[in-house]
């Protein structure tokens, strides 16, 4: 079987990347792990069942989504721009990597047992606070919101309610993120 090459370009953690021949069919994930050294985003079911897998993908209109990398091959991010979980801390001027605000609520109730799954809440809690601060929720709605976000992720050491706790203190002492 003869392995076929096409150009890959991506913007990962706000750096463009390529143009580089990338294997037809090659995973998202595949791609981050094999070509990049990026190996923050981890791959648990390979089924896209899981998510813990996910990336962020922006878009140009400001918004953003989840994207499953071990279902999704890397040519589907061809001149997109997109976060892993190595780009959501922010960078000090001394090089120092600070905590987004999800990943310092996430270590303040230490919401990860084993770790594996964190990075797939971390971006989808990321992505969820960026909805959040554009269209902002009744406060009354909260707990929905938070279950509909993180439904999908899957914890397999059953982490889910220190998950849910840090989203809901998160959101709840973020100002302009809850009406009323």
């Amino acid at each position: 079987m003869k392995i076929i090459y096409k150009p890959l370009t991506i913007t990962i953690n706000g750096e463009k990347v390529g143009p580089m021949d990338v294997p037809e069919g090659l995973s998202m994930l595949d791609f981050l792990h094999e070509y990049l050294n990026m190996t923050g985003t981890r791959m648990g079911c390979n089924q896209g069942i899981c998510h813990a897998c996910v990336i962020i993908v922006d878009h140009p209109d400001g918004t953003s989504e989840e994207m499953r990398t071990c279902i999704t091959g890397a040519h589907f991010f061809d001149g997109k721009s997109v976060r892993t979980i190595e780009g959501i801390a922010h960078k000090e001027a001394d090089g120092e990597a600070v905590p987004s605000p999800v990943q310092q609520a996430f270590m303040d109730h230490f919401s990860f047992q084993c770790g594996y799954c964190t990075p797939g809440f971390v971006n989808a809690t990321t992505v969820f606070m960026e909805e959040l601060a554009r269209n902002p929720i009744e406060r009354a709605d909260l707990e929905q919101a938070i279950m509909d976000a993180l439904n999908p992720h899957i914890c397999r050491c059953t982490g889910y309610v220190r998950y849910y706790e840090a989203v809901r203190d998160l959101v709840e002492s973020t100002p302009g993120l809850l009406k009323g």
